[in-house]
């Protein structure tokens, strides 16, 4: 029986989250049970997503104070970023299909040629891996407490203290019947906190598959890398048969497999350019908005809630930069790899293609937000400097209604 790939193993460890969200990563075509849970799970979602919207609508032609309308907009924009980005994860199914089979058939390219050697290479990226997506695992199991377990327990303590049964609602949402009326208050309390769930699985599951390709195609960089590196070094003349191969029909296959690399970061480019984009301009309004509400909050429970919901969005767009910026980085590392490969002790022609490689492998490799901005470290330092701009311009209107 052949070894699993360890692609597959990553993907082993999201496909509850898939399963649970309706989202499709086992098979070619989605199946009736997935069409099923998707279609529950967003219109599930979908009423306490418009309830909250009308909250907002209400409030403002009512009158309502400029902090209450600003204390449902961060998470009514994070669950319009989870359906966006569930739709476009969707559209692009049978691209996700062609990226995966393309990324197992790179590491079985890469076993034949690496060997054993590849496991000390690989193991800082998937443990990398592992670690955020148990950070981010833990951060949104905390979110979900902090959310949704915090009415019962002020309504108990208020019941205890005062002998009052005063309902209360993780959201503040509007409906067309009495929300808080016992008779409705379980079902309704039980609605949004599934509704919490449901844009969670979302957004960790198409960032999840975003983190885990763009950790296997710099894998696929790094042994790249390594064998570029290692080409005409006295290791390239072993009893291994991979080894004797003439060094230009060995160069032709690493450039084949250059090539097969580029392929699939092109591909993660179509798939998730649109959704990243979305994410970049929701991410500046939530931080925004979020980090407005820890300062105008008079309830401590609520700044502790906001500061927990702030701390989430910042890791969420943080990891998306970061990956993307890894990716970037190990796809230009090839240049060094080829410059090192003692190319000098080549006759002119193998030179020559050397040459045309690292000047291809110097235009990196990137994945962007529809063209507007590339996806790394720079982006996630621009998104927080626009969230700043924003949040003194809501701190400005804030400042000027409360001196009227």
């Amino acid at each position: 029986m052949s070894e699993e790939l360890i692609f597959d193993k990553s993907l082993q460890n999201i496909k509850f989250i898939f399963r649970l969200s309706g989202l499709n990563i086992d098979h070619k075509k989605r199946t009736f049970k997935q069409n099923c849970i998707y279609l529950f799970n967003l219109l599930w979602h979908q009423t306490d997503l418009l309830s909250a919207l009308s909250w907002v609508l209400c409030g403002m032609f009512t009158g309502k104070v400029f902090t209450e309308l600003t204390f449902v907009a961060p998470c009514s924009v994070f669950g319009i970023l989870a359906d966006t980005k569930g739709v476009l994860f969707i559209l692009q199914e049978r691209k996700i299909y062609g990226l995966m089979n393309n990324l197992r058939d790179l590491e079985i390219k890469a076993k034949d040629f690496v060997g054993t050697s590849r496991d000390s290479l690989i193991k800082p990226d998937i443990y990398l891996l592992d670690i955020v997506i148990k950070v981010l695992n833990i951060l949104n199991g905390l979110m979900i407490v902090v959310f949704d377990m915090c009415p019962p327990i002020f309504i108990a303590i208020k019941y205890f203290t005062t002998g009052q049964l005063e309902l209360m609602l993780p959201f503040l949402d509007v409906y067309f019947f009495d929300g808080f009326d016992l008779r409705y208050w379980p079902f309704l309390y039980a609605h949004q906190v599934w509704s919490v769930c449901v844009s969670l699985l979302e957004i960790c599951a198409t960032d999840y598959f975003f983190f885990t390709c763009c950790t296997h195609i710099r894998i696929q960089f790094k042994l790249l890398q390594h064998q570029f590196q290692d080409i005409l070094t006295n290791r390239s003349i072993t009893a291994d048969s991979t080894n004797q191969m003439p060094i230009q029909a060995r160069f032709r296959e690493l450039v084949k497999w250059h090539q097969g690399i580029i392929i699939s970061v092109t591909t993660l480019e179509a798939i998730y350019s649109k959704a990243s984009l979305s994410n970049f301009l929701a991410s500046s309004l939530i931080i925004c908005l979020t980090g407005f509400n820890v300062t105008a909050a008079a309830n401590n429970t609520l700044v502790v809630t906001f500061i927990v919901f702030l701390f989430m969005s910042l890791l969420q767009i943080f990891f998306l930069c970061l990956f993307g910026d890894l990716l970037m980085q190990s796809s230009t590392d090839i240049t060094d790899a080829v410059y090192n490969s003692r190319w000098y002790r080549c006759d002119v022609v193998m030179q020559k293609n050397m040459l045309m490689v690292q000047t291809r492998a110097q235009n990196s490799c990137k994945l962007t937000a529809a063209g507007f901005a590339d996806v790394n470290l720079r982006a996630f330092m621009k998104i927080m400097s626009t969230s700043w701009s924003y949040f003194a311009l809501l701190q400005t209107i804030y400042g000027s209604r409360e001196t009227r």
